[in-house]
């Protein structure tokens, strides 16, 4: 059920009769309070006791005296040399004789020339370009097959740049395109050993540069 406030319990119900009530007595009060409280406006409130006096003195003030500055710091002695050790000290010449012959400056030294060869030219096209004698079979006969490229079934076409010379010999060679597995090292060696026929320009033989293509083929 729900709880019902009596009105003997509500607090709130005599409240605003009270706070009536309570102002009507406080003005009642002040009203009183004005009407019969003693006027102090004329009363003065007396200070007794003692009363002591301070003579204010002149204070002195303090100059500062302009002290001289420290006297400079004394010079460390040095000890002068003696007599008997100026007498053991000898003094050169120093006048210079215009008649004598002056010697002869020293060669200068030789500079070690260093010979530069100069790199030989090839040339990379010519009236007649050098061949292997015997063919490019002459080549294929001198490859040794590497093992490894045999068990890993490498095959294919290595190019070689062979700088043949105006005998016929194999200066040196490079490899422009290669297949591994020491393949390229084998057509290397091919090549160097392959003696060919100088390329000629206008008769004459010359130096020339040839690609070379080394076939390699399992059978």
């Amino acid at each position: 059920m729900p709880l019902r406030k009596t009105k003997s319990a509500d607090l709130m119900a005599k409240y605003r009769r009270v706070f009536e009530i309570s102002m009507i007595l406080s003005l009642f009060l002040l009203i009183v309070a004005f009407k019969y409280f003693p006027d102090l406006s004329g009363s003065k409130v007396k200070l007794e006791g003692p009363q002591e006096l301070f003579q204010v003195e002149d204070i002195q003030q303090t100059k500062q005296e302009n002290r001289p500055p420290p006297p400079p710091k004394p010079p460390i002695p040095i000890e002068a040399p003696s007599d008997e050790v100026l007498e053991d000290i000898e003094i050169g010449e120093t006048e210079i004789d215009v008649t004598a012959e002056m010697p002869a400056p020293p060669p200068p030294p030789k500079e070690d020339k260093k010979i530069v060869e100069e790199e030989p030219q090839y040339f990379v096209a010519v009236e007649e370009m050098p061949e292997p004698i015997g063919g490019i079979m002459a080549i294929q006969q001198k490859i040794v097959y590497p093992e490894i490229a045999k068990r890993a079934g490498v095959e294919g076409k290595v190019y070689v740049l062979a700088f043949v010379d105006e005998n016929g010999d194999v200066r040196d060679a490079k490899i422009i395109k290669g297949i591994g597995a020491g393949c390229d090292e084998a057509a290397l060696e091919a090549v160097k050993k392959t003696k060919f026929k100088p390329g000629k320009q206008r008769g004459k033989a010359v130096r020339v540069q040839v690609s070379i293509p080394v076939v390699f083929k399992l059978q």
